[in-house]
C-alpha cells in the first residue's frame, strides 16, 4: 500500500475517475470526442489544459460548448486562440468576478453579443429525456497537481475539480502516516496559497478542502492567515467530532464516494451553495459571504426530503441540533426544497410554513429564504401585530403562498386555520423551537394570541410546551395526520417534545415504544468542533459562608426557609461579594487559559483590558 501523500491523491483520483494517469484507458483524445468517465462519474483532466490567466480548463469548456451549443461554440470561436475567443473568456471572467461561479453556472451568461450562453445543465425533471441528455453532456473533471500560479509556477494544488471547465473546488491532501494531518493542509492554505491569486478570489471557487484520511475541513474564502476553516465531518458514534471508522476504506471516503459525485455536487450547486448579502444596520455597509453546507446540515435536509418523498405527508420529525449547528441555514434549505418534493407522482405539500420565536433569527431566516427563492412573490412574511397578524396569516393561506414565515406567537392561530383549510391542501410546518430561557414578553404576546381560548397560557409558560400542547391536541383530534407534516428543530428537546416529534423505536422487552430524534448533531460535537464553548470547563463553585449575630435576646420565631433565601439574595448581590467572585474567576482564567496558543487574540484582549469589569457585570446579573 502506498502510504504517502501521493498515494492518497492517487486513491481519490482512481475512486472518482476510474484511473490515475491520462495514459491509462479510457483516454479522451480530443475535446470533441465523447468523454468517458469512470469511478463515480468524473473525467481525468490534464493540468496542461489549464489557462492560468482566465482560471479555466479550456479543453473541457470547449468540449462542453461544442457538444451542447455548437452554434455558440462557433460564434465565440472557442477552438481558436484569437480576439473573438479572448473577448468571450474576458466576459466570462468578469461575470464570475461579479456574480460568483455558482450564479454563473446556474444562469449562464446573458447577452454576450446576441447570444445567451448556458454553462451548465442542471438536474433533469423525471421523464424529460432532452434534459437528461443535456445533463449527461456536462463535464465533471478532476485535475491532479494543478499549477495555478502565473508567477510562482512551481506551486501546485494536489487536486482541483472543474464543472465544464470552471473550477469549483480545490484540495490539499495530507496523510497521518507521514506525520502530517489536515491541520498542516490548513496551514498550507493559509501560508502558501496567496489569496491574491485569481483562482482564490472570493466566489471564484465554491470550496477549498483540507483532507487527510481521518478528517475533512473546508473554507469558502481564502484570506491568508484569516481564512476560516470549518469541519465537514460526520461525527463519531459517541457523539464527538471526527468520523467513525470505515471498514471498507478510509474514514473520509464519504467525501469523494458520496458527497462529490456529479449528482450530489449538482444538488449542492442548485440548492445549497449561495453568496449571501448582509447589511450593517448602523452603517448600511454590505458584506458578502459564500455559503457551503456542513456535513450535518446537508445530511439532515437530504434525509428529511428522502423520507417525505418515500412516505408523503402526515409525519412528525425532530432534528435535535445543538447551538452552533447553523439551524437557520438548515431550515432555509429545507424550506425552499420540501415544497417541491414529489410522492406518487404529485407534490406532497402546497404550502411551507416556517415558525420561529427568535426575532433576530426570524429576520435572518427571511433573508436566507428570500435569497434562495427565485420568485419573491411566492414568499409571505407575517410581520403585523395583534389582529392584523392573524388577518395577514389568513390572507397568505387563502392566497396559496408557497412559503409563509411567522413567529411562534401565531402558532395556535395557525393551527386553528389549518384545521379549516380547504380539503386536499397539505402543509409542511417547520418549527424553530424556542428554549426554556425565552422571556416573559414572548409569553405575554402568546397570551394575547390565545385570549379567546378557554385556558390561556400562564405568564411563565415555556414556548416549547405551548407547541407541544397544540400538537398533542391535534393528534388527539386526529387532525394532525390529515393535512400536515411537522419538522421541529431544537437544541435541547424536552421529554414531551421527543414523545410528540420523535421517531418510534422498536418495542422493548416490556412492549414499550421509545422515541429518538430523526437526526442529531450533539452538543459534544459542537463543543469539540469549537462552535460553542464548554460552559463547565472552567466552572468554579464558590462557597459562601454566613455568620449571623443575634442582637436581641427576645427575637421572635421566623420562617427559616424564607430567611435563608432573602439572606442569600442580599449577600450574593452585594458589590463586595460580586467583585470577590469576579477576581477569582478572572485570575483562574488568566492563569489557565491565556497560555494556550489557540486562544484567539480578541478574547485575550477582552480579558486583559476589561475582563474584571465584565466579570463583575456577569456576576451582578
Amino acid at each position: 500500500t502506498d502510504t504517502s501523500e501521493q498515494g492518497l491523491e492517487a486513491l481519490i483520483t482512481r475512486a472518482m475517475t476510474g484511473r490515475t494517469h491520462l495514459l491509462e484507458p479510457p483516454h479522451v483524445a480530443t475535446p470533441t470526442a465523447v468523454p468517458v468517465s469512470g469511478g463515480t462519474g468524473w473525467l481525468l483532466g490534464d493540468p496542461r489544459h489549464y489557462d492560468r490567466s482566465f482560471c479555466l480548463d479550456l479543453v473541457q469548456l470547449q468540449g462542453f460548448l461544442q457538444a451542447t451549443q455548437p452554434q455558440i461554440a462557433e460564434a465565440v470561436q472557442i477552438a481558436v486562440d484569437g480576439p473573438t475567443r479572448r473577448a468571450f473568456l474576458a466576459r466570462l471572467e468578469k461575470q464570475i468576478s461579479q456574480r460568483g461561479v455558482v450564479e454563473v453556472l446556474r444562469k449562464g451568461i446573458i447577452r454576450h453579443g446576441p447570444h445567451d450562453i448556458q454553462l451548465f445543465y442542471g438536474t433533469p425533471s423525471p421523464g424529460n429525456t432532452r434534459a437528461e441528455e443535456l445533463f449527461g453532456l456536462n463535464r465533471f473533471s478532476l485535475t491532479r497537481q494543478l499549477a495555478y500560479s502565473a508567477d510562482q509556477t512551481r506551486r501546485a494544488l494536489d487536486l482541483a475539480l472543474f464543472v465544464n471547465g470552471l473550477p469549483v473546488a480545490t484540495f490539499e491532501l495530507k496523510n497521518n502516516l507521514t506525520c502530517q494531518s489536515f491541520k498542516h493542509a490548513i496551514a498550507q492554505y493559509k501560508a502558501d496559497r496567496d489569496p491574491r491569486e485569481p483562482l482564490f478570489a472570493f466566489a471564484r471557487c465554491l470550496v477549498h478542502f483540507a483532507v487527510d484520511e481521518q478528517e475533512v475541513h473546508f473554507c469558502t474564502h481564502l484570506k491568508g492567515k484569516d481564512s476560516e476553516f470549518l469541519p465537514f465531518n460526520k461525527g463519531t458514534s459517541s457523539g464527538g467530532s471526527g468520523n467513525p471508522a470505515n471498514l471498507a476504506g478510509l474514514a473520509t471516503a464519504y467525501l469523494w464516494e458520496q458527497i462529490l459525485t456529479p449528482g450530489s455536487l449538482t444538488d449542492i450547486l442548485e440548492n445549497y451553495a449561495q453568496v449571501v448579502e448582509k447589511k450593517h444596520l448602523r452603517t448600511g455597509r454590505k458584506t458578502y459571504k459564500q455559503i457551503f453546507p456542513r456535513y450535518h446540515q446537508l445530511d439532515v435536509v437530504r434525509s428529511l426530503l428522502a423520507h417525505v418523498q418515500a412516505h408523503g405527508a402526515g409525519h412528525c420529525y425532530l432534528a435535535q441540533h445543538s447551538a452552533g449547528s447553523g439551524k437557520s441555514n438548515s431550515i432555509a434549505w429545507l424550506t425552499h426544497q420540501v415544497g417541491d418534493v414529489p410522492h406518487n407522482g404529485e407534490r406532497v405539500f402546497d404550502t411551507v410554513i416556517v415558525v420561529t420565536d427568535r426575532r433576530n433569527l426570524d429576520e435572518q431566516l427571511r433573508g436566507n429564504i428570500f435569497a434562495f427563492m427565485q420568485v419573491g412573490a411566492t414568499v409571505g412574511a407575517v410581520t403585523g401585530r395583534g389582529a392584523s397578524k392573524t388577518q395577514q396569516l389568513r390572507q397568505f393561506l387563502e392566497a396559496g403562498k408557497k412559503i409563509i414565515i411567522c413567529t411562534l406567537q401565531t402558532f395556535p392561530e395557525l393551527s386553528r386555520q389549518l384545521d379549516n383549510a380547504p380539503a386536499g391542501r397539505r402543509y409542511a410546518v417547520i418549527i424553530d423551537e424556542a428554549h426554556s430561557s425565552q422571556g416573559s414578553k414572548a409569553s405575554a404576546a402568546l397570551n394575547l394570541s390565545l385570549a379567546d381560548d378557554a385556558q390561556p397560557v400562564a405568564d411563565d409558560a415555556d414556548m416549547e410546551d405551548v407547541v407541544n400542547a397544540v400538537i398533542e391536541e391535534r393528534m388527539r383530534s386526529r387532525k394532525l395526520l390529515a393535512n400536515a407534516s411537522y419538522f421541529a428543530f431544537t437544541a435541547t428537546a424536552k421529554a414531551k417534545t421527543l414523545e410528540l416529534f420523535g421517531t418510534p423505536l422498536p418495542p422493548d422487552g416490556e412492549g414499550k415504544i421509545g422515541r429518538r430524534p430523526f437526526h442529531v448533531y450533539t452538543m459534544k460535537q459542537a463543543i469539540e468542533e469549537t462552535f460553542i464553548l464548554d460552559v463547565l470547563q472552567y466552572y468554579m463553585p464558590v462557597s459562601s459562608y454566613y455568620r449571623l449575630a443575634k442582637t436581641i435576646e427576645s427575637d421572635p420565631l421566623f420562617d427559616s426557609k424564607r430567611a435563608r433565601s432573602k439572606l442569600r439574595r442580599y449577600v450574593e448581590s452585594h458589590d463586595t461579594a460580586i467583585r470577590s467572585k469576579a477576581e477569582i474567576m478572572v485570575d483562574h482564567f488568566l492563569d489557565d487559559v491565556l497560555p494556550l496558543r489557540e486562544m484567539r487574540g480578541e478574547a485575550r484582549a477582552m480579558v486583559v483590558t476589561g475582563g474584571i469589569e465584565r466579570a463583575v457585570q456577569y456576576f451582578g446579573a
